[in-house]
């Protein structure tokens, strides 16, 4: 089994990283899907539509909710997600670094999988002064 992934965004974020994600490795070793939350959403209105996602990624080891932005409805509604009983960890500033990070340790736990998402989204920020 494999902790899975729920990406839950503003629209079209979401499904852009995974596609390129999907471009880049062919195949993803871990389960993973794009959950977007339309900008006029309240995050009730879409949990449990959000739950079924989470649900289709969960193997049995926990979903990782990977959100575009910390405080913004997406992020809100990973939060409440992570409260509903299936074990998650919600971490924002989805990106691609972050994905494919992940990606490429799937036999990584919930935890330490939560930790390697924040380490690739901070790692793949690199100041380049050429």
């Amino acid at each position: 089994m494999a902790v899975g992934i729920l990406l839950v965004s503003h629209p079209g974020i979401a499904a852009a990283v995974l596609a390129t994600a999907r471009g880049l490795l062919g195949s993803l070793p871990l389960p993973v899907e794009a959950f977007d939350v339309p900008l006029d959403a309240e995050p009730d209105e879409l949990l449990a539509a959000a739950s079924a996602a989470m649900r289709k990624v969960d193997g049995g080891d926990g979903v990782l909710l990977l959100t575009d932005l910390y405080g913004a409805s997406p992020a809100r509604l990973a939060e409440k997600l992570v409260h509903l009983g299936t074990p998650a960890h919600r971490v924002s500033g989805l990106c691609l670094p972050m994905l494919l990070r992940v990606q490429n340790y799937p036999e990584q736990d919930l935890e330490e999988l939560t930790r390697t998402a924040a380490a690739g989204a901070r790692n793949g920020v690199v100041v380049d002064d050429a």
